[in-house]
């Protein structure tokens, strides 16, 4: 039992040793991943091609091209010349977008009703950009093998030992791991691209005081759930730690960044918004 033990401990040690060995952009933060970058991109154009052929992709229109020229733009200052960068859109209503690995990037038609200029359609692009940059599915896949290596060791020291608490081992494990452990990470992950994203807003040339009014459009009517059991932060915590992030970019660079570089960027889909 106690080899066993010990045993198990050594190697889940042995993983977070040799799994952190990434580091994320800008946030520097160190990262379990035990996937390599090619498996990662061999999943990614796999799983987006798969996407887009259960979907509607729209193609030549404004809005789509916007959604290309916005998405290339970005991709230019993230300066990761291996990714085979492809931006959609997707006939979609739902409120959302994702970016699978080596910069495979899907924008549902929905995004648009709250994207009021091309700065916060440049915030949701930025924000799965930089998903993509910090290698967030990797380490999500990652995560999630060591919590199954956990459950399965858990169950071999049970079984030796008091196997008729093994199921409630197995639910315990589910809930206390998803709550405690699965969804502040996802919290984390989400909080970490916003951040991400700022930075590479900034460099594109985008304002970056619209994400803050992007996420104000987002949460307009939206229902408030308890963030504890949600993978995403609420409105208001992303709002109050992009702030933060904003502060923080203009502190180092001794200005205030209210105005776009391009006069162009105020414009989204052909139309003056003001």
């Amino acid at each position: 039992m106690k080899l066993l033990r010990n045993l198990f401990i050594l190697t889940i040690i042995s993983l977070v040793i040799v799994g952190c060995t990434q580091k994320t952009p800008y946030t520097n933060r160190s990262q379990m991943i035990f996937m390599s970058p090619k498996q990662e991109l061999a999943l990614g154009a796999q799983s987006y091609k798969e996407a887009l052929s259960k979907s509607k992709v729209i193609t030549g229109t404004r809005q789509s091209r916007k959604v290309k020229e916005i998405g290339q733009r970005i991709a230019k200052v993230a300066n990761r010349p291996d990714f085979k960068w492809e931006f959609n859109l997707v006939d979609n209503k739902a409120k959302n977008a994702f970016c699978l690995p080596g910069g495979k990037v899907v924008v549902y038609t929905g995004i648009l009703d709250v994207s009021k200029n091309d700065d916060q359609l440049a915030t949701v692009m930025a924000h799965e950009v930089a998903h993509a940059l910090a290698r967030h599915g990797a380490e999500r896949m990652s995560s999630s093998m060591v919590q199954q290596g956990i459950q399965v060791l858990g169950n071999v020291v049970l079984s030796s030992t008091a196997p008729e608490y093994a199921g409630v081992f197995n639910q315990a494990y589910g809930i206390g791991s998803q709550v405690g452990v699965m969804l502040p990470y996802g919290r984390l992950q989400e909080n970490e691209a916003d951040e991400i994203g700022i930075y590479l807003m900034a460099k594109a040339g985008y304002n970056i005081h619209e994400a803050l009014n992007f996420w104000k459009n987002m949460s307009a009517g939206a229902k408030k759930t308890n963030e504890f059991f949600s993978t995403h932060p609420s409105s208001t915590t992303r709002i109050r730690k992009i702030t933060e992030v904003i502060n923080k970019i203009e502190k180092s660079q001794g200005k205030t960044i209210r105005t776009n570089s391009k006069p162009a960027n105020k414009r989204i889909l052909g139309n003056k918004i003001y």
